[in-house]
């Protein structure tokens, strides 16, 4: 069982305490603007949302479910006045979680879900952007660009579980993920015309990636949002269910597809999200390239040899990620 402390920046980056001594051993001292985060394990199952003192809560936060489903982490969105909508503690917040699981190679899963009932992510925290300059917002705008980036860079597969509300930049976020479910209730929208803006944390370009570039065009022109079900028809999310009385249904639906994945062999599984994505990017004669580059990294895993001997003995096959 893990546990973090540490002290939360302006930019609401959170530092663990030994990167604090660290920093202090270099001779650069960290002056918080919040007293120390109670030590907290990344499993415990009991929401901030509605415990502690407002400056004590996180906004994001992990969780890592052992037994079955252990290899499988969460990432839950935990902003409940504010709807988790993208203020600067709530970016600085998922920006350190994301950072830390990119070289967690125990990691095989990552599932992006909201502790609010009704809400995924309702987008830019208009309150907080109408507080800052034309400079200032353009550049905040560059720094959620970059979170959604890191995200969709995560090497092990990603699923956002839309519950509720994902729009604006709350749908990019999602877009960012490799995978998504949604509940039949959920409503989903890049809704940045219908604010004077377009979508500027990477909606502009996943999106017809995802639906095709007519569909795409039709949904950001008009600002249009749709629910669970069409979302599904379009291909916008993978899976749709319907809501059930308490409201997680794409999130246990997330856990599903999760477990589907977490049995497969998490290296192979890594470098086939490589050579999709940066294939995607190429001509596929360029891609056939990609592809074979990532084919050889996996011929000397233990990995393979496993699921050659699983096979010819007739058993499921044990993978440790070598």
């Amino acid at each position: 069982m893990s546990a973090v402390c540490g002290v939360v920046l302006s930019t609401g980056r959170i530092l663990t305490q030994s990167s604090v001594e660290l920093m202090a051993a270099r001779g650069v001292f960290v002056r918080p603007i919040k007293r120390l985060l109670p030590r907290v394990s990344f499993t415990q199952t009991r929401s901030w949302c509605s415990d502690g003192p407002v400056a004590d809560r996180a906004e994001v936060r992990l969780s890592r479910p052992d037994g079955e489903d252990d290899g499988i982490v969460e990432v839950m969105m935990c902003r409940e006045r504010a709807r988790n909508s993208l203020g600067r503690v709530f970016v600085g917040q998922m920006r350190e979680l994301v950072s830390s699981l990119h070289h967690d190679t125990a990691v095989r899963v990552v599932v992006f879900k909201s502790l609010i009932p009704g809400v995924f992510c309702a987008g830019a925290d208009l309150k907080e952007r109408a507080q800052m300059s034309n400079p200032e917002a353009e550049l905040f705008v560059q720094g959620l660009r970059s979170l959604m980036n890191d995200i969709a860079a995560l090497p092990m597969p990603t699923i956002a579980a839309v519950d509720g509300f994902a729009l604006g930049g709350g749908l990019e976020l999602a877009l960012a993920c490799d995978l998504r479910t949604a509940a039949h209730s959920a409503q989903m929208g890049l809704i940045e015309t219908t604010r004077g803006l377009l979508p500027g944390a990477g909606g502009s370009q996943r999106l017809p990636r995802t639906v095709g570039f007519a569909i795409a065009k039709e949904l950001i022109f008009t600002g249009r949002r749709v629910g669970g079900e069409q979302a599904a028809e379009l291909g916008l999310v993978n899976r749709s269910v319907p809501q059930n009385q308490t409201g997680d249904a794409a999130h246990k639906e997330a856990l599903c597809l999760a477990r589907e994945i977490l049995p497969q062999a998490p290296i192979a599984v890594r470098m086939a999200k490589i050579a999709m994505n940066r294939g995607a990017e190429v001509d596929i004669s360029s891609g056939m390239a990609i592809e074979g580059m990532c084919y050889a990294r996996l011929i000397p895993t233990r990995d393979r040899q496993e699921g050659m001997a699983a096979f010819i003995e007739k058993r499921p096959p044990r993978y440790i990620g070598e």
